[in-house]
């Protein structure tokens, strides 16, 4: 076996475990028949866009009841609008995904920082290992970011003691990507296949405290 084929065996064993290591913290990727048109990417609101919802007292509040059915995570939606009145779960869920592909593309790229203020420290420790060993065996990840066609409201929980909030929320992305080598060889992917990539991410803030900013704190499938 001469040493051109064992470089080639070496960097492909690198590339697997890369692979491997990138499902672990962002979920699973499935091949999709038919490439979809970019979908818009939602903006955050402003405090003066922000609309006020006033739970009626006896009747439904359609902001909670559009995306979850009764039970423990509607209970927890609404002790969160008793404690911020203003706050709306559907913007949430908007604002959701744009973290989504912001935070998904800025992992892709190996570019953190822009992100960090974002993440919670286990999370950004976790990314920032994956993009650490990629840079170690000269590992690059090129990717595009086609949209997203599902978010969906998983759990909620709210611990009125100390006023943390958390949701978590199911994406499907649709994205593509090449893993390549030093050489710049292709090693894993195809740069015109659009992949489903499907991500639960958990999402937390204080309460009542004037930030309105959530972080990623799980990641997950």
């Amino acid at each position: 076996m001469n040493l051109a084929v064992i470089q080639l065996l070496v960097l492909a064993g690198v590339a697997i475990f890369l692979i491997l290591r990138l499902r672990s913290v962002l979920g699973t990727r499935e091949g999709f028949e038919k490439p979809q048109a970019p979908l818009p990417g939602p903006s955050r609101s402003t405090e003066s866009s922000r609309r006020d919802f006033e739970v009626i007292e006896g009747g439904v509040d359609r902001d909670i009841a559009d995306h979850v059915d009764e039970g423990e995570a509607a209970d927890a939606l609404a002790r969160m609008k008793t404690v911020e009145p203003g706050f709306s779960v559907g913007e949430f869920l908007h604002g959701a995904r744009g973290a989504y592909e912001m935070i998904l593309m800025a992992f892709e790229r190996g570019d953190l920082e822009s992100v960090a203020p974002f993440l919670d420290e286990d999370v950004l420790e976790s990314f920032s290992d994956v993009v650490k060993m990629r840079a170690e065996n000269g590992v690059t990840v090129e990717a595009s970011f086609i949209g997203v066609r599902e978010t969906t409201l998983k759990r909620a929980s709210f611990d009125p003691v100390v006023g943390e909030a958390e949701i978590t929320v199911r994406f499907v992305g649709e994205i593509t990507s090449v893993v390549r080598d030093a050489a710049g060889d292709i090693v894993e992917g195809d740069p015109n296949a659009v992949k489903r990539q499907r991500d639960v991410w958990t999402f937390a803030r204080q309460m009542g405290t004037g930030d309105p900013n959530w972080k990623l704190v799980a990641t997950g499938e």
